[in-house]
């Protein structure tokens, strides 16, 4: 998932068993959900609303998951609605948008190109904690490969921000919507008879965008090694 940190996750993949706010847990990732106010000596002080702030992450894209998730992740992920498509996340938060060279893409294109392509299938759902549900991808292996890669080429980019001592690779249904625990039961159910999903993984996309509605976009394609 896509600027949006599983919250009781966060504290069960410390192995501590703590809970953190979904405030705390985007700070991790690098980005607050919403415009705050700090108090100084000389008053009130407004903070910019992040929704215009520009972010990216590298990804691999699951087209072959959108007959089966794609509706359902319209209403319950809130990156579907921003324009990123059914997806597992290699490394966000990526690059700044603005500091993104040509040598930081050859970089990042290497990366990638040291992990060879593979077949992977999704065959069940995971859960963190009773906010998030999601498609497991097996094997995970070759996804923690990736963000290893990545991770080791670009150290300053933790993934999500180094909010987790474990990334677990997944494919996001819906992410704390409105309708809460029952509404994810009932995707989940929904989505089980459709599986397995199968797809043969040859390449990774950076994309960037803001929270806005239909923001983010594809800035490049990095073809995994053969």
């Amino acid at each position: 998932m896509l600027g949006d940190v599983p919250v009781e996750a966060a504290g069960e993949q410390r192995g501590r068993g703590s809970k953190i706010s979904a405030d705390q847990a985007r700070a991790l990732c690098g980005m607050t959900v919403r415009a705050l106010a700090k108090r100084g000596d000389a008053g009130p002080v407004a903070v910019p609303d992040p929704a215009g702030l520009q972010e990216s992450a590298i990804l691999v894209p699951v087209p072959e998951a959108e007959p089966v998730v794609g509706q359902l992740r319209a209403r319950l992920d809130r990156a579907a609605s921003r324009g990123i498509p059914a997806h597992v996340t290699i490394l966000y938060p990526f690059v700044p948008p603005e500091q993104i060279t040509a040598a930081v893409l050859g970089k990042a294109a290497a990366a990638v190109a040291s992990v060879q392509s593979f077949d992977c299938e999704f065959a069940g759902t995971g859960w963190f904690g009773d906010q998030v549900v999601w498609l497991a991808p097996e094997p995970a292996s070759p996804f923690r490969a990736l963000t290893a890669a990545v991770h080791a080429a670009f150290p300053q980019c933790p993934p999500f921000g180094g909010a987790f001592a474990e990334v677990i690779p997944h494919l996001t249904i819906g992410d704390r919507p409105e309708g809460g625990l029952g509404v994810l039961r009932a995707a989940q159910a929904e989505v089980l008879p459709a599986l397995p999903v199968g797809t043969h993984v040859t390449r990774a996309w950076l994309m960037a965008g803001t929270q806005a509605p239909g923001s983010w976009q594809l800035r490049a394609t990095f073809p995994l090694g053969i």
